[in-house]
């Protein structure tokens, strides 16, 4: 941590959920922290959630591909952490050219402001195991085929290409993470779209059912978003990896009957209700997932240290002191479809 001391950080979607947790630790680290974050209806981002840091660091309202806002910072990053995006995918199945605009065509025109203005500054891209899709065999390692299931995936996909095609043409020095469940303090849980480990989460604190679809015994392997935010941290200064990817996922694979019945046991008062698959679901669902983390352990050192059951119920303490900043948000307004917008030229 103390590599980070008189750092210049850039963290785009710094406002969402592991953004967020990315950028506090920066700064208790002593870097100096610059957050790029468009504040998109329906991404996250919620200002509470950088409470302990401010005024300790610069914020940038910005979408990412609207490079001229923040070129000047670019100027003098010595590492980004590339967090900015939209995660959903059943949100990416109902609106696909917004999922498309957000997730790879300001990405691209990101990318090349950074070759631009900053070529010597690390990158490191969160993606996510989305884009393994229905796993051919367990645990995923890298190498595992890339057959995403939904648009979200094909997209995520698709950027961390262009941040590796940049990468191996010797443009840019990036790295990505992808991501298995994450889940922790500073969740939008207001948004039922972004990840079931959050739907559950909210609903344990309101004594509400958890609804588990199927038979539940699905694996998964839930990675608190402190261990994320710790490999990260590695990969962002670690001189001279061989690989340009990792996965990064859990300590140990658990069914979602057992994801389940902890959160309603830290809830003390929400049942578990079993139904079947809606249609719209069924479709997107990949069975079983959890993931190979050797290579990960290897050339970064890091292996997740914190069990599920432990790492729930700080969760769920967190969202309880601070209930008032996650639950009873209004309506925001959507943002436009992708028709929609105007899209300004991709310069070289």
């Amino acid at each position: 941590m103390n590599d980070y001391r008189g750092k210049r950080i850039i963290v785009t979607g710094g406002l969402g959920f592991i953004g967020s947790n990315l950028a506090i630790r920066l700064v208790e680290a002593g870097a100096s922290v610059t957050i790029i974050d468009s504040r998109v209806p329906g991404c996250g981002a919620n200002l509470f959630n950088i409470a302990p840091i401010v005024p300790g660091i610069d914020l940038i309202e910005s979408c990412i591909g609207d490079v001229e806002r923040f070129a000047s910072a670019l100027k003098e990053a010595d590492a980004i952490f590339n967090l900015a995006g939209e995660i959903s995918h059943s949100r990416s199945m109902d609106d696909p050219e917004r999922d498309l605009y957000l997730n790879t065509v300001t990405q691209l025109r990101f990318l090349l402001a950074c070759r631009a203005n900053c070529p010597g500054a690390r990158i490191l891209y969160a993606s996510t195991r989305q884009i393994y899709g229905k796993p051919v065999y367990l645990p995923v390692d890298e190498q595992h085929p890339v057959q995403p299931i939904d648009f979200n995936g094909v997209h995520k996909c698709a950027a961390t290409q262009y941040h590796l095609l940049l990468a191996r043409r010797g443009d840019l020095d990036c790295r990505v993470l992808r991501l298995s469940n994450v889940y922790g303090p500073r969740m939008a849980l207001h948004l039922p779209q972004q990840g079931f480990l959050g739907v559950y989460v909210a609903r344990a604190l309101n004594g509400e059912p958890i609804v588990v679809y199927g038979d539940g015994e699905q694996l998964r392997d839930p990675v608190h978003v402190d261990d994320v935010v710790e490999v990260f941290l590695r990969a962002g200064l670690a001189p001279d990896l061989k690989s340009r990817v990792f996965n990064v996922g859990g300590p140990q694979p658990v069914t979602l009957n057992e994801i389940a019945a902890a959160a309603a046991r830290q809830s003390g008062r929400s049942p578990i209700h079993h139904l079947p698959f809606p249609e719209h679901l069924i479709r997107m669902d990949i069975g079983s997932y959890f993931s190979d983390l050797t290579r990960t352990q290897r050339e970064l050192g890091w292996v997740p240290s914190i069990e599920f059951e432990a790492g729930l119920k700080g969760t769920l303490a967190y969202y309880r002191e601070h209930r008032d900043r996650y639950f009873g948000f209004t309506k925001q307004p959507e943002l436009p479809t992708a028709a929609r917008l105007e899209y300004p030229a991709v310069t070289q």
